[in-house]
């Protein structure tokens, strides 16, 4: 190697560490000027992930104690307690308990009461319910016009019913024939308009 080659490489070598140490004192300074940003981000990123399983295992214990006030009510449907537990752990779970118990007892006031539950579906089922066991048509006829009812064919069908015993044949084929032919129950609107309702 030549000394014109050496200082070549000296060259190159000095070039290259002052650029490491240019890279090493710029990197000093953003770590000193954003520091506490630094920190802080960190900081709220732990904050974040520990809040958020935190509030897992909150929820966690909330589901697992509302079940087992339900196992509790399955043994004693009477259990006062274990209804007020329930209703401060789930409010849902607790309306759909109401609604099980009102339906297989055909308490019409304890379905009255959830017409307006919180529970997906159990306010529509309820309303259902209650103007089922009253034979109640007003109330049938508004669940029958209720947007989303899911029982809106069979509540036509039983408003048909109720006015074919009061002799209200023409009213009661309106009733019919205001079910869809895609309906489950079409064939039961279509039995009854040709044998029922004359």
């Amino acid at each position: 190697m030549s000394l014109k080659d050496n200082i070549g490489m000296v060259k190159e070598e000095l070039s290259a560490e002052e650029q490491f140490f240019e890279k090493a004192v710029v990197t000093e300074k953003f770590v000193k000027k954003y520091k506490n940003v630094m920190i802080g981000s960190v900081v709220a990123i732990v904050l974040v992930v520990a809040g958020n399983i935190a509030y897992n295992i909150n929820k966690e214990h909330t589901l697992n104690a509302a079940n087992e006030m339900l196992l509790t009510l399955q043994k004693n449907p009477n259990d006062t307690h274990a209804l007020k537990e329930m209703q401060n752990l789930s409010p849902v779970l607790h309306d759909v308990w109401l609604y099980s118990q009102a339906v297989a007892k055909q308490d019409v006031k304890t379905l009255d009461s959830l017409q307006n539950s919180k529970a997906p579906l159990i306010g529509g089922l309820a309303t259902y319910e209650a103007a089922q066991n009253t034979q109640d048509k007003a109330k049938l006829e508004n669940y029958a016009q209720t947007q989303g009812a899911i029982y809106r064919d069979l509540a036509q069908i039983q408003l048909a019913l109720i006015l074919m015993n009061e002799n209200k044949i023409a009213d009661a084929h309106e009733k019919l024939s205001m079910i869809s032919i895609n309906s489950p129950l079409a064939t039961v609107a279509k039995a009854l308009m040709h044998y029922g309702v004359k």
